[in-house]
């Protein structure tokens, strides 16, 4: 039996993708040319709306993860992944932001840091300092890695491609428009994904709808009959929500 996508679905996929390419692409040159110097690079240009801002930062934090990574956690731990990364996660983020990000800001601008490394080794005059967390940076790559690799599976599942080749076009691609529009691109492109990720939430969650059918207890006793560990507010089965 073959179990590769239809060729309407290739095709709808092929659309899909060369549409949101393009608007990539476009994104890209513009940030480009607003880009003069190394701070713009870096920083940006500063001039955006705080709605583009707002919508940047939330792709930015959710990151594909969102629909790739996390809801497989959920499916396999039930209701403590759901406290987790639906509660606690998101308090936490917020919270940070409200008390943390004023000064943050203030100092950055003062001292005209442009990355992490730099903050942190002027804040505490350490040269070691800057470099350790220059070193902390470069581990980001795993979680590149993992979201990279999350997408390459979903595409090439849907395109009917050697996912060889998808994870290479997607590392070129992305790594392409991001090293040649800077903080400009990366801002707007932000600001499209997640109004992508809006969309496809609202899928998702009004697709799930005749779960509920029963209200909230009735799902939860569906959950308990297939593992009581399901329903729990800890999983002692999870090595990330066991207590």
């Amino acid at each position: 039996m073959n179990s590769g996508a239809s060729s309407d679905l290739v095709f709808l996929m092929w659309i899909i993708i060369s549409v949101y390419a393009a608007i990539t692409v476009f994104i890209s040159v513009r940030g480009a040319l607003k880009t003069k110097n190394m701070n713009d690079y870096a920083l940006g240009t500063v001039n955006f709306s705080p709605v583009a801002v707002g919508l940047a930062l939330a792709a930015s934090m959710t990151s594909a993860a969102t629909f790739i990574i996390n809801p497989g956690f959920v499916a396999l731990y039930g209701i403590s992944a759901v406290i987790s990364y639906g509660i606690v996660l998101p308090a936490a983020a917020m919270g940070s932001l409200i008390f943390l990000t004023w000064g943050f800001r203030k100092y950055g601008s003062a001292v005209k840091a442009q990355t992490m490394a730099q903050w942190m080794g002027k804040r505490y005059e350490s040269k070691s300092y800057a470099l350790f967390f220059a070193f902390l940076s470069l581990l980001l790559i795993a979680f590149i890695v993992l979201i990279n690799v999350g997408i390459t599976k979903v595409l090439a599942k849907s395109l009917n491609l050697p996912e060889v080749y998808v994870l290479l076009a997607l590392t070129i691609f992305i790594f392409g428009y991001m090293m040649f529009g800077g903080a400009n691109t990366m801002v707007y492109t932000n600001t499209v994904q997640a109004v992508l990720m809006l969309i496809v939430a609202f899928i998702l969650l009004t697709s799930g709808y005749q779960h509920f059918s029963q209200g909230v207890t009735g799902f939860l006793d569906k959950l308990s009959a297939v593992d009581p560990k399901l329903t729990g507010l800890t999983n002692s089965s999870s090595f990330l929500f066991r207590d």
